[in-house]
């Protein structure tokens, strides 16, 4: 298996958001790749510019951070050529590494805009770099730059950053140095392709943690009213204690809590977000809870209980005006 650890560059509309294509709010005018072998030394390169064709002029915030012309653009391939001979390129048995989760998701929308076949395997699963070395060097929820990353592990900054293949470099010497056995449990799931059934919704343990990808639902009511999304178990199968009940903690969060005979408190998390079409799926995770983690738990669902008291309070004494 080899790992094709890359990065894009993406255009957006130069006129605004108002003015943008839904379809394809990002298009990609530069694909670097670097291809590493099992041993995580590097077989192979792959570099090119695409030539837009949605949005042909820069966004001036893309001029601000990439420092690409005008001219070096209009000279290049279109992306359907350039994406054709990337995934050639790429192989067949390999494992996408990225720096973020946001360079996937994009590449396949491009393809989709494109009319392009998706060879990707599904359910689609990745490294994403950033979150690892946060696992090892953090504490697993904050995210470094790449920049700062390169910085604390020492290694020289030989290139600038902010171009496609110069950031695949640093993103592979990172790589390189990072105790990859240690994490390499923990990979990403890509959410452009979503499970279209019941049957095909995506369970995952990640050895401290689960996940789950449901299917799409039509709105949000109809999501938290399903069994699946709203079940929360322990690993063992034990019965369990409902502590506290899934409540909404806001921005599209819910939370639970449950207490194992076995296990102690477990931690429920769900997120709701959106498909490409105006859907929304759920991405549920469950893992074991420390006191700091259950404070946190029972102090947000006091604050939405105050929140509510302070509306309702408010409504009355509106009502009595």
């Amino acid at each position: 298996m080899d790992y094709i650890v890359f990065d894009l560059e993406w255009n957006q509309c130069p006129q605004g958001k108002a003015k943008e294509n839904p379809r394809l709010p990002f298009e990609i005018i530069e694909i670097g790749a670097i291809k590493l072998n099992e041993n995580r030394e590097e077989t192979g390169r792959f570099h090119e510019v695409i030539r837009p064709l949605v949005y042909r002029r820069l966004h001036f915030r893309t001029k601000e951070v990439i420092p690409m012309s005008q001219e070096e653009l209009m000279g290049a391939r279109t992306f359907s050529p350039v994406v054709r001979d990337f995934l050639h390129w790429c192989g067949e048995d390999c494992k996408f590494v990225t720096w973020g989760s946001l360079d996937l998701n994009e590449l396949q929308r491009n393809m989709d805009y494109y009319r392009i076949n998706n060879p990707l395997p599904y359910p689609l699963f990745f490294y994403d770099l950033q979150k690892m070395f946060s696992l090892l060097y953090d504490d697993g929820k904050s995210r470094w730059s790449l920049e700062d990353a390169v910085k604390y592990l020492g290694i020289p900054q030989s290139l600038p950053f902010h171009r496609a293949m110069d950031d695949t470099f640093y993103t592979a010497a990172v790589m390189q140095k990072m105790d990859l056995p240690a994490v390499c449990g923990y990979e990403s799931i890509d959410y452009h392709r979503l499970p279209q059934t019941k049957q095909e919704e995506i369970f995952r343990d990640f050895n401290t943690y689960t996940k789950y990808v449901s299917r799409p639902f039509a709105s949000k009511e109809e999501a938290m009213s399903d069994k699946t999304v709203l079940s929360l178990r322990c690993c063992c199968s034990l019965p369990v204690l409902k502590r506290i009940r899934w409540f909404s903690a806001g921005t599209g969060t819910y939370l639970a809590l449950i207490q194992c005979p076995r296990h102690g408190y477990i931690k429920g998390k769900i997120r709701i977000k959106k498909t490409g079409d105006g859907r929304i799926f759920v991405v549920k995770t469950v893992k074991p809870a420390d006191a700091e983690a259950i404070r946190k738990v029972k102090e947000k669902r006091e604050q939405v209980r105050e929140r509510r008291r302070e509306r309702r309070n408010k409504n009355r004494r509106k009502a009595e005006a």
